[in-house]
């Protein structure tokens, strides 16, 4: 069994590419991610960055969510606090933690503890077949998709529009939590 978050990411990538028959080649085209860095995330030799990985996603024809979910999780109708799988991103520091346990409902619950001072991007790509609604439980978010600016504060809820590029921002000097929950595909 692999042994840490990178290897099951790699080991999943690998997976989705292959049940379409695709090449590395036709997976650098489709997701803008070059086949050496491809290469490196397959083996689990490269930590991926939110952004690749919602770039390998989208290619992919699903959320981040949804490919994290598939390489980290096991059925089940509990998942304890112990269990749920951590995900930092090498770039922004963000902690993602995965709380809903994976089962036949098509809800995924996800944690996010945001650093002050730091922003994420996903493009449109990410957001392609899923509804998601991202809900502020401490501190201060402003998230920007496309054109529009919501500045959210503890308690505050969105319901994301349709797909378009995103940029969550943590604009204070505090960090912030929040949740993402996507309704996906059963």
């Amino acid at each position: 069994m692999l042994d840490n978050i990178d290897e099951r990411l790699g080991a999943r990538v690998r997976i989705e590419r292959e049940l379409r028959g695709w090449s590395l080649t036709e997976l650098a085209k489709r997701s803008s991610v070059s086949r050496a860095m491809i290469h490196k995330v397959e083996r689990g030799e490269a930590s991926p960055t939110a952004m690749l990985l919602a770039r390998l996603a989208g290619a992919f024809e699903m959320s981040m969510s949804t490919l994290m979910v598939r390489a980290e999780m096991q059925e089940g109708m509990l998942l304890r606090k112990g269990e749920q799988p951590v995900w930092i991103d090498p770039v922004t520091g963000y902690a993602r933690r995965h709380v809903s346990p994976r089962s036949a409902t098509p809800i995924d619950v996800i944690n996010i503890d945001f650093p002050p001072g730091k922003e994420s991007s996903f493009p449109a790509a990410s957001y392609i077949n899923r509804k998601h609604i991202i809900w502020v439980l401490d501190g201060e978010l402003v998230f920007l998709e496309g054109e529009a600016r919501h500045e959210m504060k503890e308690g505050d809820c969105l319901e994301l529009g349709p797909p378009n590029d995103c940029t969550f921002c943590n604009e204070s000097d505090r960090p912030c939590r929040y949740a993402v929950i996507v309704l996906r595909d059963s």
